[in-house]
C-alpha cells in the first residue's frame, strides 16, 4: 500500500497532535513537581498548534485519505476547531483546581491530549474500524481521567462504573458493526450506504445491526435508558475531569451519529427516526424531572445534560440538512454553556473544599456580583430563556420538528423544557436571594477570570447575534 503525499497533508493536524502528546509524556517524566507548569504550557501550545494546522489544511470540498479511511470535510474541520478550543479552555480552568488538590500531574494533560486525538479521529472517520479506534482511544483516556485522583474512593467507583458500562456499549457497537460488515462486505461508510440502498432480503439484518449501533450511540451521548453512568461519573470525577467529559466529547458523539446514521445508514431513516423519537422523549422527561430533586449541582447538571441530549436527538431525527445544522448548533452552544457552568463550580472550590452542592452558591451575589451575573447568564441559557443562545438553539430544533408536522413532539419538548426551567432558576434564586453561608473571598488567577468571563459573555453575545454561528452550521451541510 502506497501512501500519497495528500494523505499526510490531510491528516497533518492529527500527526502533529500525536507527536506532541508523546513529547509531553516523555518530558513530564523528567521534570519535578515544581516545574509541572511546563507540561501545562506545552500541552496548551500543542492545542494551539493543532488548531492552526486544522485551519490551514487545504481542503477542496471533501478530501479522502489513507485508502478511504480518513475524510476531511467541512463538518470535520468545524467540529475539530471547536473541540480544540473547548479543550484549551478546559485546561485553563483545571490548572489551579489540580494544584489545590495536589494532583497537578502531567498525566492529566497527556490523557487529555490523547482523548482529543481520539475525538479528532472520530470526527474524520470514514470507516467503521476508524470510528471504533477513535472511540476507544477517547473512552480509555476518559476512564483513566475519572480515576485520576487515586486516593478518592468516589472517583474510583465512578471510573469502575464507567469502564464496565462502557465496555458493554463497545461490545454492542462492535456487534452491530460486525453485522453491517457481514451484510455489506465492506467497512467503508459509503459502501455500506450503497449496500443498504440495494438491500432487499438483508434489510431486516441491517435494521437489526442498527439497533445495536443505536444502543452504543445512546450510551456514549447519555440518552435514556442508557444514561445510568452520567450522574455517577459527573459527581464522582474531579470537577476538572467532569468539565472535560461534559463538553468536547459531545461534539465527537454528534460527529459519530452523523457518520454512522446519516452517511452510512441514511436509507434506514424511517427506522432510526422512530427509535430516536423514543430516546428523545425519555431523555427530556427523565433528565428534567429527576434534576429537580438533586441537591448536588454536578448531578443536577448531569441530568440537565441528559435532557439536552434529548433536544439534540430531536434535530437529528428530522432527517434534513437544515435540521442537522440546528442539532449541530445546539450541540456547540450546549458545550459552551456546560463549560462555563463547570468553570464557575471550580471557581468556588478551593483547597479542602468542593463547591458541589447548590447550597454552596448561597449569597454568591454578595461575594462576587460579577461571577453571580455570569452564572445567571449560563443558567438562563441552559433553561432556554431569551436573549441567551440557549433560546435560539431550542427554537431552531423545535422549528425543524414542526416543519415535518410533528407538532405533538414539539409540544412535548416545550412541556419538559418548562419543567426544566425550575431547577435552573433555583440556582439563580440561591445566588441572589439567600444569605451567604461561606464568606471567604473568591480567589483565582487572572487567566481564569478572563477566560471565564469571555466564556459566559460569548453565550450572551451568541444569543444577541446567533446568525453567525448558525450560518456556519448551515454551510457545513449545504
Amino acid at each position: 500500500m502506497t501512501l500519497e503525499a495528500l494523505n499526510y497533508v490531510t491528516a497533518w493536524p492529527e500527526i502533529f497532535l500525536l507527536a506532541m502528546a508523546c513529547l509531553v509524556l516523555v518530558v513530564d517524566v523528567f521534570i519535578s513537581d515544581a516545574k509541572r507548569d511546563f507540561s501545562y504550557f506545552l500541552s496548551q501550545l500543542t492545542l494551539i498548534g493543532t488548531f492552526v494546522l486544522v485551519m490551514t489544511v487545504p481542503v477542496d470540498g471533501r478530501e479522502i485519505a489513507f485508502n478511504g479511511m480518513f475524510v476531511q470535510d467541512s463538518l470535520s474541520i468545524v467540529l475539530k476547531l471547536f473541540i480544540l478550543a473547548l479543550s484549551f479552555v478546559t485546561f485553563v480552568y483545571s490548572r489551579e483546581y489540580l494544584k489545590d488538590r495536589n494532583i497537578f500531574k502531567g498525566e492529566y494533560y497527556v490523557l487529555g491530549l490523547f482523548a482529543v486525538l481520539g475525538m479528532m479521529l472520530m470526527v474524520s472517520a470514514n470507516n467503521l474500524l476508524m470510528i471504533y479506534l477513535g472511540l476507544e482511544l477517547l473512552s480509555l483516556c476518559l476512564y483513566a481521567m475519572v480515576a485520576f485522583n487515586r486516593d478518592n474512593g468516589n472517583a474510583s467507583e465512578a471510573a469502575m462504573k464507567y469502564f464496565v458500562l462502557g465496555a458493554i456499549a463497545s461490545g454492542m457497537l462492535l456487534y452491530g458493526m460486525s453485522i453491517l460488515y457481514g451484510l455489506s462486505g465492506s467497512l467503508m461508510l459509503s459502501d455500506i450506504a450503497v449496500a443498504i440502498t440495494q438491500a432487499d432480503d438483508s434489510r431486516i439484518g441491517m435494521v437489526f445491526a442498527l439497533v445495536f449501533i443505536l444502543v452504543a450511540l445512546a450510551f456514549k451521548l447519555g440518552a435514556v435508558p442508557f444514561h445510568m453512568w452520567v450522574p455517577d461519573v459527573y459527581q464522582g470525577s474531579p470537577t476538572a475531569v467532569t468539565v472535560f467529559i461534559g463538553t468536547a466529547p459531545k461534539l465527537a458523539g454528534f460527529a459519530m451519529i452523523m457518520r454512522l446514521l446519516v452517511e452510512a445508514m441514511g436509507e434506514l431513516h424511517t427506522d432510526w427516526q422512530q427509535m430516536l423519537i423514543i430516546l428523545s422523549i425519555l431523555s427530556m422527561a427523565t433528565g428534567n424531572i429527576i434534576a429537580i430533586a438533586q441537591t448536588n449541582i454536578k448531578r443536577m447538571l448531569a441530568y440537565s445534560t441528559i435532557s439536552h441530549v434529548g433536544f439534540i436527538l430531536l434535530g437529528i431525527l428530522v432527517g434534513t440538512n437544515e435540521a442537522y445544522a440546528s442539532a449541530m448548533f445546539y450541540t456547540i452552544t450546549y458545550a459552551l454553556m456546560s463549560l462555563g457552568a463547570f468553570g464557575i463550580i471550580m471557581l468556588l472550590a478551593r483547597k479542602g473544599f468542593e463547591a458541589e452542592n447548590i447550597d454552596d452558591f448561597k449569597g454568591l451575589n454578595q461575594r462576587s456580583p460579577w461571577f453571580a451575573f455570569l452564572m445567571m447568564v449560563l443558567m438562563l441559557s441552559m433553561a432556554g430563556v431569551p436573549p441567551t443562545v440557549g433560546f435560539w438553539a431550542k427554537l431552531a430544533v423545535l422549528n425543524m420538528v414542526v416543519q415535518i408536522d410533528m407538532v405533538w413532539l414539539a409540544l412535548v419538548a416545550v412541556f419538559f423544557s418548562i419543567i426544566g426551567v425550575f431547577y435552573y432558576l433555583r440556582v439563580i434564586k440561591v445566588m441572589y436571594f439567600d444569605d451567604v453561608v461561606d464568606d471567604q473571598p473568591l480567589s483565582c488567577g487572572r487567566d481564569i477570570q478572563i477566560t471565564l468571563s469571555t466564556n459566559a459573555l460569548l453565550v450572551l453575545a451568541l444569543g444577541l447575534y446567533p446568525a453567525g454561528l448558525m450560518s456556519l452550521c448551515i454551510s457545513v451541510f449545504a
